[in-house]
């Protein structure tokens, strides 16, 4: 972990979107929320991450402890990813900007009510696999 002399400033709301805040890395999280965890799951979601950017998000993530990866296959080796506490905290951060999104943007999706239901202990990884 950084120390905070190393961040572009001290302002919490600044490091954490060096964490999070690109156009992609939430939505990663979110799919790991509703319950994905391979690289095709992902890719699988409906913005269509390009692969290179899913491959360095993912990577970022992890470097950042949001997330984990574990193997489920030896040959070729594959991985799945899992939320670290750390990544399931950011549960109810999303809940909220759904909330304000759907209140300020009339058409968007509405999200299945598990969106709303999970905490961020549902999340913690009990051998998903």
């Amino acid at each position: 972990m950084k120390k905070t002399e190393e961040y572009r400033s001290k302002c919490p709301l600044s490091i954490a979107l060096e964490f999070i805040g690109d156009k992609w890395s939430l939505v990663i999280v979110r799919d790991l929320c509703m319950g994905k965890s391979k690289y095709g799951d992902f890719q699988n979601s409906p913005e269509g991450i390009p692969t290179n950017i899913l491959a360095s998000r993912l990577r970022k993530l992890e470097e950042n402890g949001i997330v984990i990866k574990e193997p489920y296959q030896d040959r070729p080796v594959r991985y799945a990813y899992f939320l670290t506490e750390k990544g399931a905290d950011l549960l109810p951060i999303l809940q909220q900007l759904v909330i304000w999104t759907q209140k300020y943007v009339p058409d968007c999706l509405t999200p299945p009510e598990s969106f709303f239901q999970v905490t961020s202990q549902d999340l913690l990884r009990k051998d998903k696999l």
